[in-house]
């Protein structure tokens, strides 16, 4: 009997459990994604490079490995896809543009590592955008494939989100992990700044990059940032700190009801109607264990900072790029890069001391909330590929550093999903899970607000 690809639906840890028992073999649940991705890829164009029988072949060595006893990952045998920013040793990695066409690195990023390490099965590397910038990628969403997905991280949520692969890695740098997540129906999870290291992953700016990772659950996206947490001494924005455990927190059950912060933020005005109504309307739905919070006027200058932030690095990060292959680059790039370099040191050292300031902000409303709960987007996906949707609502939280997670509760009238972005506190990504987690089922249960 054939397997069936509907095993790719179940949560990861049962997956986990079944390929750790030998109830189920790492080839045929890399067959289960094969046969997805023959069904969805030509579609949805989540992957920049595929190889279906370096699949097959991982899969078996994986399942050789289970055979002989020796010791298993937490993701022995899971398909991951992985963004192609992301350095994979002997893989294609060609960063989204053309200047960067027959890369094919020598060593795997610490992302790889760690992936490997936990006995994860490299799917294939997912589209993005033009050196993880907003150029559009040639991904479609697969919910509705004649709207966007979303911006960097696209590839890699049109994956989960078409069913193609039950994990997958993004790169964030503002909105490019929660905005493609809420677009493509998958949960998407950016960590804490420092969190998951970033050797081997193309930078973009430093002060703002960060991975992230796409499920279609709470618990699975839980399970894979697990595996990708901790200190790397090559990356200075990481520490040595104990190990969280990302997975045992977001199945606990919390010790009391969470208590959210409805804050609309500055840009609420940006929502399309059919969002402003929905998250109102999940707020009521909370009742008393929701209250509404209001962020300071200067909030709405956020933008201006972290563009200066985010453009003055990118100048720095790609002046090699716009020195040897300025004529591969896309004119919208070149002119980012270009506002970037002429951007003055006293600017961009004043704009950066606004992210603590935010911070502390940020910090004063979730001191009395387990999570600030908030739009991911302006709206659904927005129609045709040009467009990749505005980032006005996760610019904020990336720029102080903090985790984010946003969850495809919600749905307008043409069908999309759109997401509900909860904030948590930083380094507290372990609590951020576990109300996220209660959050998914509780509107499971009870059914969201129509």
């Amino acid at each position: 009997m054939g397997i069936d690809p509907e095993i790719l639906t179940l949560p990861v840890a049962g997956l986990a459990a079944r390929l750790a028992s030998g109830a189920l073999r790492a080839c045929d649940l890399a067959e289960a994604s094969l046969m997805r991705i023959a069904a969805r890829e030509e579609a949805v164009g989540a992957f920049a490079w595929f190889d279906a029988e370096f699949v097959r072949r991982q899969a078996r060595i994986l399942d050789e490995w289970r055979g002989r006893g020796r010791a298993l990952g937490p993701l022995h045998g899971v398909p991951v896809a992985v963004a192609d920013t992301i350095d994979t040793a002997r893989v294609s990695t060609r960063n989204g543009t053309p200047a960067d066409a027959g890369r094919v690195p020598e060593a795997d990023a610490a992302i790889m590592e760690r992936l490997r390490g936990a006995g994860a099965l490299l799917i294939g590397k997912t589209e993005t955008a033009e050196l993880g910038y907003r150029h559009p990628p040639r991904t479609h969403n697969p919910v509705n494939t004649a709207h966007t997905p979303g911006g960097a991280s696209s590839g890699s949520a049109a994956a989960v989100g078409a069913g193609m692969v039950p994990l997958a890695v993004g790169v964030e740098g503002g909105g490019s992990v929660i905005g493609p997540g809420a677009y493509c129906g998958a949960v998407g999870y950016k960590p804490s700044f420092g969190s998951v290291p970033r050797r081997g992953t193309l930078a973009l700016a430093p002060s703002l990059d960060s991975h992230g990772v796409f499920a279609a659950d709470v618990e699975s996206a839980a399970m894979l940032a697990e595996a990708l947490f901790g200190y790397d001494a090559a990356d200075p924005a990481t520490s040595p700190a104990p190990h969280p455990r990302l997975l045992d927190a977001a199945r606990s059950t919390p010790p009391v009801r969470p208590t959210f912060a409805f804050v609309r933020t500055p840009f609420w005005d940006q929502a399309d109607d059919v969002m402003q109504a929905a998250l109102e309307e999940l707020a009521a739905h909370l009742a008393e264990r929701c209250f509404q919070a209001e962020l300071p006027a200067i909030f709405a200058e956020c933008g201006i900072h972290f563009e200066r932030v985010l453009e003055a690095e990118m100048a720095r990060s790609f002046v090699g790029y716009g020195q040897r292959h300025g004529e591969l680059l896309s004119e919208s790039l070149r002119e980012t890069l270009e506002r970037g370099g002429a951007i003055l040191a006293r600017d961009y050292l004043a704009a950066k001391d606004w992210q603590s300031v935010y911070r502390a902000g940020i910090m004063a409303i979730l001191d009395r909330c387990d999570a600030i709960l908030t739009p991911a987007t302006p709206g659904p996906a927005p129609e045709g590929l040009d467009n990749v949707g505005s980032p006005v609502f996760t610019r904020l939280w990336t720029f102080a550093g903090l985790p984010t997670i946003t969850l495809p509760l919600l749905e307008a009238e043409n069908g999309l999903p759109m997401g509900v972005q909860l904030v948590g506190r930083l380094g507290e990504d372990a609590r951020l899970l576990r109300t996220a987690h209660w959050l998914e089922q509780t509107m499971l249960r009870e059914g969201t607000p129509e």
